[in-house]
């Protein structure tokens, strides 16, 4: 039987699918999709200049300290926190571009800019992982004194603040437009924040005579910046390979199998374009049913589905007999669940 998509307009669903909308009003229609999607896109938006213009007003407050005492430490998280800030441009160019409608040649649209946006992300985390390396090893080489360590101690304290604020706020809205660029990026600030601190440790350190403190805690510092470029790269990897979170394709799993009607779900694939989810499904109902009937089950499993999966978009749902769950094309390569 063919499958029905979630854009395709109702044309006389079940009595009781009609009787859910009219005692719980709401839509699925595209119109509204589109709007939802483009409302997400320009709050994102919103929150990486916000977050932008608060992390270079950080990285200035600590580049100005830097100038003064000459830290490694504090220059090797200024440059962290600059590169910070410099990922709010290719994510926020790319939820722009992820606006833009599917055309004829690009049919799913362009929400997967948002995951390429992700490759420039690393580049930047990598390139403030070299400079601060390199800096910290030549002043290793070359050891210089440290001047006004309470102004440095300060300013490690203003990068953990400014970082802070931006994670709380990055994840707060990632969270909610279902983002997961953006709550890696705020997840990623609040490492930065802690990196901060450590700052803190190396004008303690020096202050106890400790005069290498500076130079090896821009070392430690680099390796934490590691851990973060570990962290984003594996996220785009799996963005990119459409890597889907289990327990996202267990609860799909397990709303179409509750749905009335349905004898067994074959397969359900799922992938994140940008911050939108898209699916596709294939059940299996009664022989002895008829296409209307059918249909409304079909109708039935993809409305659970996009009230279960709030991210959920559009999604594809399949309808095959369930004496010839895998159908006429069940021989082609890659139709097989």
């Amino acid at each position: 039987m063919a499958g029905r998509d979630s854009t395709t307009p109702d044309h006389g669903g079940g009595v009781r699918h009609r009787l859910s909308h009219l005692l719980t009003p709401h839509s699925h229609d595209t119109s509204d999709k589109v709007d939802d999607a483009l409302a997400a896109s320009r709050e994102g938006v919103r929150a990486l200049w916000l977050s932008f213009l608060l992390l270079l007003l950080t990285a200035a407050a600590q580049a100005a300290v830097v100038a003064v005492t000459g830290s490694v430490a504090l220059l090797s998280d200024t440059l962290h926190n600059v590169a910070d800030a410099l990922t709010a441009i290719p994510i926020a160019i790319a939820f722009v571009i992820g606006r833009r409608a599917p055309t004829s040649r690009y049919t799913y649209g362009y929400g997967r800019a948002e995951d390429l946006a992700g490759l420039v992300v690393v580049a930047f985390i990598t390139a403030s992982a070299v400079s601060a390396a390199v800096a910290a090893i030549d002043r290793l080489q070359s050891p210089q004194g440290i001047d006004y360590l309470g102004a440095v101690a300060a300013a490690g304290v203003i990068g953990f603040v400014g970082n802070e604020a931006v994670a709380r706020y990055r994840i707060s809205v990632g969270r909610r437009i279902g983002s997961a660029a953006l709550v890696a990026d705020g997840l990623h600030a609040r490492t930065d924040g802690f990196t901060s601190l450590a700052v803190v440790l190396s004008a303690a350190g020096v202050a106890v005579g400790w005069e290498q403190a500076d130079p090896v805690v821009g070392l430690l510092i680099t390796v934490a910046i590691l851990y973060v470029l570990r962290d984003a790269a594996t996220q785009v990897w799996h963005r990119l390979m459409d890597a889907v979170e289990l327990e996202t394709v267990r609860t799909g799993e397990s709303v179409l199998a509750g749905t009335p009607g349905v004898e067994h779900v074959v397969r359900l694939r799922l992938r994140w374009v940008g911050h939108d989810l898209l699916g596709e499904a294939t059940i299996t109902v009664d022989d002895r049913l008829t296409l209307a009937a059918a249909h409304d089950i079909a109708q039935d499993a993809e409305h659970r589905l996009l009230h279960a999966l709030p991210r959920l978009r559009r999604v594809l749902v399949h309808v095959d007999p369930a004496s010839d769950e895998h159908g006429r094309v069940g021989h082609h390569p890659g139709s097989a669940p």
